[in-house]
């Protein structure tokens, strides 16, 4: 085995070890609910950073859940700041307790979720367009309840086990509910 080889293995495994588990936040003081929390009208700001940490694109999305017998639909409308629009809906459904499944237009098969105290993680793959090219590209987002109104989002993007981007988004269902549509105003 080359040099190479032997420190992109090492590196991996060192990667793997320092993975962080849900199961670690069962003890957590509150127990985010993602079907009453994701339903009903809210609002999320986001950032897309580079592997640099410089952040590249802003973005805002209005969000709308439904959810009805453990099945949910989660429409989002994402308004970034170049002015592009682009929707995702997310078809949910909870497989056993605290544990989830996920479809949407831009998901390769299945997104596999798991919630434990105040921690959801949801994992898949997304077709990403950039350019004239649409990679397949792996997403790991941790949703953590900060409190009955918000939720921080951390996604870490990968390609081919490298990652590539990180996407930082804060949720927000506090009332009054703010739009989107100033957002390219600003």
């Amino acid at each position: 085995m080359n040099k190479s080889a032997m420190c992109l293995l090492l590196s991996s495994s060192f990667l793997a070890s320092c993975s962080v588990n849900v199961d670690q936040y069962e003890d957590s003081d509150n127990n985010f609910d993602l079907q009453s929390y994701f339903d009903g009208k809210l609002i999320a700001w986001g950032v897309i950073q580079n592997l640099n940490d410089k952040v590249t694109r802003k973005f805002c999305v209005e969000l709308d859940g439904q959810w009805e017998n453990k099945k949910g639909l989660l429409v989002e409308k994402f308004y970034f700041d170049d002015g592009e629009i682009s929707y995702r809906n997310w078809h949910l459904t909870e497989t056993t307790p605290n544990h989830f499944t996920g479809t949407a237009e831009d998901v390769v098969g299945s997104a596999i979720g798991q919630q434990q105290g105040m921690a959801f993680n949801l994992q898949y793959t997304l077709k990403l367009p950039v350019d004239d090219t649409t990679y397949e590209v792996a997403m790991d987002d941790w949703m953590y309840q900060i409190d009955e109104y918000r939720i921080v989002n951390k996604t870490s993007i990968s390609k081919l086990s490298v990652n590539v981007a990180n996407v930082t988004i804060f949720f927000d269902k506090q009332l009054p509910l703010n739009t989107c549509l100033d957002f390219n105003n600003r």
